[in-house]
């Protein structure tokens, strides 16, 4: 986002080709490896900022300006339409992912439904990656996986989780 500084400050680029160069540059790095991510509040809330930070950079929008968040997408919606926010894409990669992995008969699959043998580690219990699965869809990750299995049902069923989680 740095290195862009001097497209961002260009007065002759359209606000709507700096967001379109914003999210296949910057969102794009982002975003690599972002199925392997297990989304805490903390995270999602780092992801939500950093989104933020982007646009208000691209808008000229300082910290300073009392300009709410809600005001800053509003502004991005007018300028390139409806999207999906950052959050939004991180989950549905995620469960595409783990479409994708459920389907398959390979070492992912077999990692994925694997548990590691031992006691519970001190401290309270951390969140894991299958837990926003559960959390997202409501099913048990055994019953998740079947429902995944067919690759049409996937798609329905991937689609009809992410407008509920």
């Amino acid at each position: 986002m740095t290195r862009l500084k001097p497209v961002w400050i260009d007065k002759s680029i359209s606000l709507n080709s700096k967001i379109r160069l914003m999210r296949s540059l910057v969102t794009s790095i982002f975003l690599y490896a972002c199925e392997s991510w297990t989304l805490t509040a903390e995270l999602q809330r780092r992801i939500q900022a950093m989104e933020m930070r982007c646009y208000r950079k691209i808008l000229h929008i300082s910290y300073k300006d009392h300009v709410t968040n809600e005001e800053v997408r509003a502004k991005i919606q007018q300028a390139i339409g409806p999207h999906e926010d950052l959050l939004t894409i991180v989950k549905r990669h995620k469960l595409q992912w783990y479409g994708h992995v459920s389907r398959s008969s390979g070492l992912a699959k077999t990692i994925l439904q694997g548990t590691v043998k031992g006691g519970k580690r001190q401290g309270g219990q951390r969140k894991r990656w299958e837990d926003n699965i559960r959390e997202w869809t409501g099913l048990e990750f055994g019953k998740s996986q079947r429902a995944v299995e067919n690759r049409e049902n996937g798609e329905n069923w991937l689609q009809n989780h992410l407008s509920c989680g």
